[in-house]
């Protein structure tokens, strides 16, 4: 009897390269089929193909491990090789009918001998997942996250709802305002008096580092005794309360945490926030915080005054030497010419100009009117015609005397003594427009000196408080639970980097 090949084992030959007119492929192992499955082979349809494997298979290379297996026959062969070849082809080898009219080369006698590719190497795919399950370091980031989250909220809580001390806010505003009216000592030097005021802009940012200095606590603790009062709690709220024995450093760490300071640098508006666990002592530290701000821009607008009043009469001390020194001077200079006022003799030397040119003028009206008489041979009119010359000449001789300097007043010609008296005139002149300045920026100073350029206007006055707002329980809680979660998370992280690393 024939034995019959199963269908559904490929049969891998070199007759396909045959077929192909091409020598059969390095590497495939030859093997004897039995007749009769070769036949039945030979008469599957060549369209009958076999159903894909759902199992991923790779193909590889043959290896001398495999050698022994390829000459098993077909029938004990594993089965899982790929299907999706034909059952019949000019890939099989045998005894049966030729694979085709053209089929030439070794592969198509069919004694049963020839080359094989090596069976197709399996490649295991992990199961499918399972359930997932807790394990011991699910139970360990649950544990953690008890500890390091649950546990802080609930004694954080617990803290803020059983221990804590209510704290009541008052709140302050206010701004620095410069004097608006202007004095009549401003009015006399032209607006001097703005000289010698301050910036409000400048005091307000002074006043803005002044709330938060060690000389603001030490004044406003001497006022109302910060340690005594916010001390009270202590030891039981520890974190709200100051110990009593704290210094002046630590009372001033803990003055940032019961004063909020907040400035507008555009506006020079400054508003506080006061805490205290009482309305009245908030109130009360409130009201203190204004005083000792408006008592220091005082202070310094007074500083100011008096160094501006010391300078300004230094000023007109040396301006009135100046005057006096121009004014002896000029006395001087009248004592040596015995020339009270040169200007003035300029005038009566101009004057005897003037009355030479109403002469000559006279003159001649006169010789007009002797013509219209007489001829040119009359004795009258070649007399004033004399005179007519005689007064031209006198009057070009009084002008050259003024000009040149021919006239001398004690050794010195008239024109030097003219420049000499002007430039004194001049210093005389400038020293009391100087003495001047100085006397109106004196009274400028003292009027300045005298009241007060620079105040205070509180905008929102010390309030009393009805309820306590603080501490702000429920944003604290929300802020350490944050905190914490984020702590909790990134040390989770690193515990996984570090285990996935190993």
């Amino acid at each position: 009897m024939e034995d019959k090949v199963n269908s559904d084992t490929p049969i891998i030959g070199a007759a396909q390269n045959d077929a192909d007119g091409t020598a059969p492929r390095k590497g495939m192992r030859k093997f004897q089929a039995p007749q009769a499955a070769s036949r039945d082979v030979a008469q599957a349809p060549r369209a009958q193909v076999a159903e894909p494997s759902v199992q991923p298979v790779i193909e590889e290379a043959p290896d001398t491990a495999n050698t022994a297996k390829s000459n098993e026959p077909p029938q004990n062969r594993p089965q899982n090789r790929p299907q999706n070849r034909p059952q019949n082809g000019p890939g099989q080898k045998g005894k049966g009918p030729k694979a085709g009219p053209g089929a030439k080369g070794p592969g198509a006698k069919g004694k049963g001998k020839g080359k094989q590719n090596p069976p197709p190497k399996v490649v295991e795919i992990a199961p499918m997942a399972t359930n997932a399950g807790m394990r011991r370091r699910h139970w360990g980031l649950v544990l953690s996250a008890l500890a390091l989250i649950v546990a802080p909220l609930l004694v954080s809580a617990w803290y803020l709802w059983t221990v804590s001390t209510d704290q009541y806010a008052s709140t302050v505003g206010f701004t620095v305002r410069q004097e608006g009216g202007s004095s009549s000592a401003d009015l006399l030097g032209n607006g001097l008096g703005d000289l010698f005021g301050g910036s409000s802009t400048s005091d307000a940012d002074i006043l803005y580092e002044f709330i938060q200095s060690q000389e603001m606590v030490s004044r406003i603790d001497d006022r109302f005794d910060l340690r005594g009062h916010y001390a009270q709690p202590w030891p039981d709220d520890v974190i709200f309360a100051i110990w009593p024995d704290a210094t002046i450093e630590e009372l001033v760490w803990y003055w940032s945490r019961i004063i909020r300071v907040s400035y507008d640098q555009g506006s020079g508006l400054i508003e506080l926030r006061v805490l205290a666990f009482d309305a009245k002592t908030a109130q009360a530290i409130g009201t203190g915080i204004v005083e000792e701000s408006q008592n220091m821009i005082n202070a310094l607008n007074d500083q100011a005054r008096e160094d501006l009043l010391r300078y300004a009469q230094r000023d007109l001390e040396v301006s009135l030497r100046r005057l006096k020194d121009a004014r002896e001077a000029l006395i001087l200079f009248r004592t040596r010419t015995q020339i009270v006022d040169p200007a003035t003799d300029l005038q009566g030397r101009l004057g005897v100009v003037n009355n030479l040119q109403a002469q000559l003028a006279q003159a001649l009206i006169d010789l007009d009117v002797l013509l219209d008489q007489s001829s040119e041979s009359d004795p009258r009119v070649k007399q004033a015609r004399r005179t007519i010359e005689v007064i031209k000449n006198r009057i070009v001789i009084e002008r050259e005397n003024v000009a040149s300097g021919d006239i001398t007043v004690g050794g010195e010609d008239y024109p030097t003594l003219l420049a000499e008296f002007e430039g004194l005139v001049v210093d005389r002149e400038f020293a009391e427009e100087g003495y001047r300045a100085a006397l109106t920026a004196l009274d400028v100073a003292r009027n300045n000196a005298g009241r007060q350029s620079r105040y205070l206007e509180a905008y929102v006055r010390p309030t009393l408080p009805q309820s306590s707002e603080f501490p702000r329980r429920w944003v604290l809680l929300g802020m350490i639970g944050l905190f914490v979660g984020l702590i909790w998370s990134i040390l989770a992280l690193i515990y996984y980097s570090i285990r996935d690393s190993r």
